[in-house]
């Protein structure tokens, strides 16, 4: 099968593209800068905010990945909404059969966060073309370069302790990135999955403390946390932006979507594409080890680069 990838040199779609490619199908990669592209499949020019770029890179495909957002910017729900709206207009015109989205877990009976409510609007617009879309529904992503997970792990890493809001009661399901690509690849050809909405989580429901003090426990370091009932998403998104590297807007997204609970309520996806998840301690020590060999590597090539001078 011909598959597009969007979002193919980011955290998921730089794993996703070389598994889709294991299990035989041929992929193109799409990126604004296909001169640029190392990873797997091959490169196409394209960018979803430009609907003609869009249909040149979906022509003759059969399947297309939708993993992109615009978190970062402060208008990131129109500019979301626009790039689904063109996506899946572009994607019928080139007779794309399915389209699959990773999408955020949360209760469609909760106040959802503006995050979360963008995620549910992206769903609906992609399908608006009339091709089909299984939507996987994720919470927190562990795996190195994910911006929850390295949240998660710079707070540990930079702080001691810790004054946070009462978010960190809340309880979310966290999965490792590898189990998620497991999952969209599995759905890619299955014809139960056509059109539905998916939810996939670790093994484990967890509250974000029980979260951090895990990886602090990893680490072999101690952590003391004291919750407090007044700190508002504003105050806590500059202070996480202070003490990690997760600019201020795309915190702030993140800390309001942290008073949703994020757990899964379906599980039908276990019959779909039956595995057992890792656990999350087995996610988080794959993912230091993911971080570790990557320092690893730049090391190694900041030194071939030197002695090359």
């Amino acid at each position: 099968m011909r598959v597009l990838v969007t979002g193919a040199s980011g955290f998921v779609g730089g794993r996703l593209a070389p598994a889709l490619e294991e299990a035989g199908h041929e992929v193109r990669a799409m990126t604004r800068n296909p001169d640029r592209y190392s990873g797997a499949g091959t490169a196409v020019a394209g960018d979803v905010g430009d609907e003609a770029s869009l249909r040149t890179a979906l022509e003759g495909c059969d399947a297309a990945y939708y993993l992109v957002h615009s978190l970062d910017s402060a208008d990131f729900q129109e500019r979301d909404a626009r790039a689904a709206r063109s996506f899946g207009r572009a994607a019928a015109d080139a007779g794309v059969r399915r389209i699959v989205y990773l999408g955020g877990l949360g209760d469609d009976s909760d106040d959802l966060s503006a995050h979360l409510r963008s995620r549910r609007q992206v769903e609906q617009l992609l399908a608006e073309g009339g091709v089909p879309v299984t939507v996987l529904r994720a919470g927190i992503v562990v795996g190195h370069g994910g911006v929850s997970w390295e949240m998660t792990r710079q707070l540990v890493a930079h702080l001691p302790a810790m004054i946070t809001p009462r978010w960190v009661h809340t309880r979310t399901q966290p999965i490792a990135v590898a189990d998620v690509v497991r999952y969209l690849v599995g759905v890619l050809e299955a014809p139960e999955a056509e059109g539905r909405v998916l939810e996939v989580g670790g093994p484990e429901v967890l509250e974000y403390l029980e979260m951090l003090t895990r990886v602090a426990e990893i680490q072999g370091r101690r952590l003391l946390i004291v919750p407090v009932p007044l700190l508002s998403p504003q105050l806590s998104s500059r202070w996480l932006s202070l003490v990690t590297s997760v600019d201020l807007q795309t915190g702030r997204s993140l800390i309001d979507s942290m008073t949703n609970e994020v757990v899964v309520r379906d599980d039908a996806i276990r019959r779909i594409v039956p595995f057992e998840p890792m656990s999350y301690d087995e996610a988080v020590l794959t993912a230091l080890g993911e971080r570790a060999e990557a320092r690893r590597a730049a090391r190694a090539e900041k030194a071939t680069a030197g002695r090359a001078r």
